[in-house]
């Protein structure tokens, strides 16, 4: 499988009364259809979307829908996720037709998880996640997961994100353009373009280029993580203030970056090799996201899909004052 793939920000619908559900189940549609796909499918992200929504009002009376274009093994898919602050509910048994919290039919759940490829579920004192994907026959999903969203307000998104994938290496790029706005948003956009020429490239090489392209312009903080599905080694180098934790059932390593602006005042790189990172989560993520999660707090959330844990973290710990954006990678899925 080969992909190099830029970013896109995840659109988010409110749902607070049941107009929005209206409006969710269209959206999702609508986007199903410029992607291409069939009136089965398109029919089905509708579906998902509608149950979805309904959940959200009638279990925590408010909540976000996001939805975006994914990529799979073999064509791209829809992926609708549902996030709520309310009061959590037990997965498990909310999956079972005839069963509801609510005094409804209890049939939400089981049918969203039937016309879904991919179906998750976290559920907790702090509310819940609930993630779906849809994608044409054939094709299977990558356990990769992304949220990322512009400054309130701000149709401009400062923070880009790249993802390039051969059998036998992963390339994942992220850069937050100083500021917010458009003029953030160029900076980091000419970084990705130099990136995407060439993403194997050796991290070094690859932030000179990215340094050459964003000259000029406001600059920004970067990140890469390449990983080698042969020998499970993962490299990283960063500039600015890009989080990255690589993270194992017995806690969590924070990634080494330097200081500096790329396409400015950038006078050092280095790469850190990370040995025997297979079967490892990374989560890369932009200053947007607070720094003082711990994966630890959710039992469990560790071993779930990575856009789940993506999710979570926007939800609990988004500082809302900046744009931002999270990406959480399964390295052991990450090739093929």
């Amino acid at each position: 499988m080969e992909l190099n793939v830029a970013g896109t920000i995840t659109e988010v619908i409110l749902i607070e009364e049941i107009s929005q559900v209206g409006q969710a189940r269209r959206r999702a549609k609508q986007l199903a259809e410029e992607l291409g796909l069939n009136s089965v499918d398109s029919g089905r992200a509708a579906l998902v979307a509608t149950e979805l929504a309904t959940n959200i009002l009638k279990h925590a009376g408010s909540g976000e829908l996001h939805l975006r274009v994914v990529p799979g093994r073999g064509a791209e898919g829809i992926e609708i996720i549902a996030i709520d602050r309310g009061p959590g509910f037990e997965a498990l048994r909310c999956l079972r037709d005839g069963f509801s919290t609510g005094g409804t039919k209890g049939e939400g759940l089981g049918s969203v998880s039937r016309q879904s490829q991919v179906f998750d579920v976290f559920a907790d004192g702090r509310g819940s996640v609930v993630l779906s994907r849809i994608f044409p026959a054939l094709v299977t999903d990558l356990r990769i997961g992304v949220n990322q969203h512009a400054m309130r307000n701000e149709s401009a998104c400062g923070d880009v994100w790249h993802l390039a994938i051969n059998p036998h290496h992963l390339s994942a790029l992220i850069i937050d353009g100083l500021g917010h706005g458009p003029d953030a948003e160029e900076a980091a956009l000419c970084g990705a373009a130099a990136f995407s020429e060439r993403p194997f490239d050796d991290p070094e090489a690859l932030f000179m280029n990215m340094h050459g392209a964003m000259n000029g312009t406001r600059g920004g903080a970067g990140a890469i993580a390449q990983y080698d599905c042969l020998n499970g080694t993962l490299r990283f180098a960063g500039i600015g203030n890009i989080g990255a934790r690589l993270l194992t059932p017995e806690g969590s390593r924070g990634m080494a970056s330097y200081p500096g602006i790329v396409g400015a005042q950038m006078r050092k790189v280095k790469t850190f090799t990370y040995a025997e990172a297979s079967s490892r989560l990374l989560v890369m993520y932009s200053d947007g996201l607070q720094s003082r999660w711990d994966l630890e707090d959710y039992q469990g959330l560790r071993l779930q899909h990575p856009a789940t844990i993506a999710a979570v973290l926007y939800r609990d710990f988004c500082r809302g004052r900046d744009d931002i954006t999270i990406m959480a990678l399964d390295l052991e899925q990450a090739c093929g």
